[in-house]
């Protein structure tokens, strides 16, 4: 049986359904379902992404019998349009879109109004009545085709198209004439044939098959791979092409065309969001060079005139697809619709984008309403979302100079110095610069400066303009259509009033009111409760995986608690070592000649070491807590800097010589692999010996003097081989059992490694037998696996990304396929050893929503993670447990 490559939809009846996303893309899966709910939606047909796939395999050919499969689809539409394609009378239009399984709003091409050429034109007239629409809708045909198919500038029509503006004197399209778009056509034609050197297409089926390849095509464009790899989807997925039949919002006033949301998608709020524009085409909405108009005045912020005052049948009409919709998809949805002389079209639905916080309140209202059930509405919000809500918010006590006031398109409070380009946003904030992306309004080659700004401020565009969609989806602060600036490219600067700022100078963006104000502005702590509690309860009902934080200090303890963490998985005591009030003493132990000189400075920071452990044992209330002995070689600890040397020398009293000789013998060429960690513990254990005891006489204290019940648990890192663990644990149960007998208490403890080298992972059968748990460094376990240095790595590392050569940065994902099969060796040997012995990871790795995922379906019992990522860590974990059900 041959291969079914394309589906129709119309009337009613549709081959395909919205469970074929993966086959027709989400917008031609959505097409044909809203066509079988039997709603208005035009006739047309999707080609699959299959066929994307094979074009891509066989050097951009398509597959046996398609154009035979596409002219049967095509007769159809004509059929039922009562049109032929190409027919000089009475001819059919088509749009011709992208659609593939992900939404990837504006990545990839779309092509209207094909089918018009010198002849067809004059059928349109007839039809329509008007020349001037006619005109209009062929010049920009032209000015579509060639830029998306023949490859043109588009800026050289445009051009042409601003000269004649001037030269009428008007400032709108809407202000030509229908002379004045007849004779652009022409121009445009000619520029056409003068820049790219062949002549525009007159036949239409030479059109279609120029827009289906530049479709395909735009799959592989620069800003399509850009956004597939800042959003993890593959390349292999491909797109499908709609053809549809075109209706027209630009035929005059009893015409529209608009997008709107189902819900508020910057806050969830459950009223009807949206805007449309009276006599236009799609792209004039989302292009913001007309101001939008609301759809309702539910939101009260606009004063045009609303759809739902114009146009209230019409209105109505679309409030009711807008139930139909959300009780058939169970979600917020993201739609686009046309009104062609007071008839009502639906051209697209798909499930929208939203901030964190809309995603929040849109699931929790949902399962109150009776729509979705709790598990679904935990999968309905995307780990990675919450990092929008776990970050500061503008402190509402603080003084601010507002500039200007522009739409709050996507939440959020950031500060940074001004960019104008997109380039320069990436190349700043790669050399660690916090920047503002300002634009008159952003395009889809803008992807890759979005993506790397804090924020994004736009002159012009609404709520569903690019900017707005694109940086919500992201999860980036946007003000967009901020009327009051004027954007100079050429200075690179923009005016506010009499103000005027500059490229490099700071603002801040409140993306909550929509407020631009100059300078810094300081920031408060956010608050988490209502709906982000609701959702966390439902969250820790179903997932199994533990999650604990990563923390230094009482402080850091404190915020990870309230954000849920159930224990600390990694206390990196070197961060302690560097306090002002304790590094003279551990230099003073570094550089000691002896055994005698060294215990006397460590007598020094003991005392230091027990206050912390205090500090974050009353913190985590009887929470364990799993500390790791020193780790960083001892250089690390000494000052570089020639004015710091001299300084050291003088409090020491020994010569500045004296002191650079032992600061080079002590100068590693790879410290990463050289004397620290364990290696230590072994040559100085006087070392670990204090700090054992500065932990253990905590602890005592905490459970004799207040009734705390702790655990600690004790973890050596960087262990290779089982003798150094066994070794530094004798050495610390001995100071164990010291501790207690000096307090009279008796608590218990573990002693446990950090498994972060390759050996120590195919060995752990070994090493069990000397531990009571394993916590993986996946940071280091990364870098002894890949051979590469984390601190060197980001000179190339974005070049293998961006390459294909790595899916991922292995140091923001696990590299489950080499670093996480060593996990899962490690586990499965630890535990044929010791049977129940506790197992987690401590790398950064723990706050990844995959890697979390990859841990609980390796049975690990807990993961770790900074205190800002315990709740996506949370929510990853009890989404593990839902997508295996």
């Amino acid at each position: 049986m041959a291969a079914k490559y394309v589906y129709f939809f119309g009337a009613g009846q549709a081959e395909g359904r919205a469970e074929m996303k993966n086959l027709l893309g989400g917008k031609g899966a959505n097409l044909a379902e809203m066509t079988s709910i039997n709603l208005p939606v035009p006739p047309g047909f999707t080609i699959t992404t299959e066929v994307c796939t094979e074009f891509y395999k066989n050097s951009r050919n398509y597959p046996a019998g398609l154009k035979d499969e596409v002219q049967a689809n095509l007769r159809r539409v004509e059929e039922l349009m009562g049109k032929k394609f190409g027919d000089p009378q009475n001819p059919l239009l088509v749009s011709v879109r992208s659609g593939a399984r992900a939404s990837m709003p504006g990545m990839m091409d779309t092509i209207l109004n094909l089918g018009l050429n010198d002849t067809t034109v004059q059928g349109i007239i007839a039809q329509s009545r008007d020349e001037r629409f006619a005109y209009d809708a062929y010049r920009r045909f032209v000015q579509m085709y060639s830029d998306v198919v023949m490859g043109m500038n588009k800026d050289l029509l445009e051009h042409i198209l601003e000269r004649k503006k001037e030269e009428r004197g008007v400032k709108l399209d809407t202000d030509l004439t229908a002379a004045d778009w007849k004779d652009l056509v022409a121009k445009f034609k000619s520029k056409v044939k003068e820049t790219v050197g062949e002549e525009f297409p007159e036949d239409p089926q030479a059109q279609l098959w120029g827009a289906i390849g530049a479709v395909f095509g735009s799959w592989m464009n620069p800003r399509a791979i850009t956004y597939r790899r800042l959003n993890n989807i593959p390349a292999e997925w491909g797109t499908a092409v709609n053809v549809q039949s075109m209706v027209f919002g630009n035929m005059g006033d009893d015409c529209a065309t608009g997008v709107a949301f189902t819900r508020d998608p910057s806050t969830g709020e459950n009223y009807f969001y949206g805007e449309y524009l009276v006599n236009a085409q799609g792209e004039d909405v989302v292009a913001g060079i007309r101001t939008p108009q609301p759809i309702n005045k539910v939101n009260g912020e606009s004063e045009l005139p609303s759809m739902e005052e114009v146009m209230p049948e019409c209105y109505q009409q679309l409030v009711g697809i807008r139930g139909i919709l959300e009780k058939h998809y169970k979600d917020m949805q993201d739609i686009e619709f046309t009104i062609e002389k007071g008839k009502l079209y639906m051209l697209q639905t798909r499930n929208g984008k939203r901030t964190a916080k809309a995603a929040i309140k849109i699931a929790v209202d949902m399962v109150k309403e009776g729509l979705i059930d709790e598990k679904t509405g935990v999968l309905r919000v995307s780990p990675s979302q919450l990092d929008q809500l776990l970050h500061p918010s503008l402190d509402p006590k603080a003084k601010k100079t507002v500039l200007c006031k522009g739409l709050p398109a996507s939440p959020g409070a950031v500060s940074g110095e001004v960019v104008f380009t997109a380039d320069e946003a990436e190349a700043e904030a790669k050399i660690g610069k916090k920047v503002i992306l300002v634009r008159v309004e952003t395009s889809p080659e803008d992807i890759h400066g979005m993506h790397a700004a804090q924020g994004i401020l736009t002159s012009r565009g609404g709520m569903t303009s690019h900017a707005a969609v694109v940086a919500r989806g992201m999860g980036k602060c946007c003000v967009a259509g901020c009327g009051g600036i004027n954007v100079d490219y050429g200075t690179e600067q923009f005016l506010s009033g009499n103000v005027t700022v500059k490229k490099g100078d700071i603002i801040t963006l409140d993306g909550s009111t929509g407020e631009v104000m100059l300078g810094a502005v300081p920031t408060v702590p956010p608050q988490l409760t209502g709906d982000f509690g609701i959702l966390m309860e439902w969250v820790d009902r179903y997932r199994r995986l533990k999650v604990r934080t990563n923390a230094d200090t009482p402080h850091d303890s404190k915020v990870a608690r309230e954000f849920g963490a159930e224990g600390i998985g990694l206390c990196r005591t070197e961060h302690m070592f560097f306090e002002a009030d304790r590094i003279a003493a551990v230099r003073e132990m570094i550089l000691a000649e002896d055994l005698e000189g060294r215990e006397r400075a460590l007598a020094k920071i003991i005392p230091m070491q027990k206050g912390d452990f205090i500090g974050i044992f009353r913190e985590m209330k009887g929470l364990p807590v799993t500390i790791r002995l020193l780790d960083p070689p001892l250089h690390e600890f000494l000052p570089q800097e020639e004015k710091d040397i001299e300084a050291l020398a003088k409090s020491m009293k020994v010569s500045p010589q004296a002191l650079r000789n032992k600061i080079e013998f002590l100068h590693e060429f790879n410290p990463m692999l050289g004397h620290r960690g364990c290696r230590l513990g072994l040559t100085y254990p006087e070392i670990y010996d204090m700090q054992v005891r500065a932990i253990m006489e905590a602890a005592c204290e905490l459970t004799k003097n207040e009734g705390y019940s702790i655990v600690p648990e004790i973890m050596i890192p960087l262990v290779a081989v089982v003798e150094e663990l066994k070794r530094l644990r004798e050495n610390a149960i001995r100071v164990c059992e010291e501790v207690m007998a000096g307090y009279g208490v008796k608590i218990d403890y573990l002693i446990g490694t950090m498994i972060e080298l390759p050996r120590a992972a195919l060995t752990a059968d070994e090493i069990a037998r000397e531990a009571d748990f394993f916590s993986f460094g996946t940071n280091d376990l990364t870098q002894t696996t890949f051979g590469l240095s984390r601190d060197d790595a980001g000179k190339f590392l974005p070049f293998y990304v961006e390459s294909n050569l790595l899916p991922e940065d292995p140091f923001v994902s696990l590299d489950q396929a080499g670093v996480g099969q060593l996990v899962k060796i490690a586990c499965e040997k630890g535990r044929t050893t010791r049977n129940g012995i506790k197992l987690g990871i401590c790398g950064e790795h723990g706050g990844d929503p995959s890697s979390v995922i990859f841990c609980h379906d390796i049975g690990l019992d807990y993961v770790s993670c900074s205190p800002f990522r315990v709740p996506i860590a949370r929510l990853a974990a009890a989404h593990a447990v839902l997508i295996a059900k």
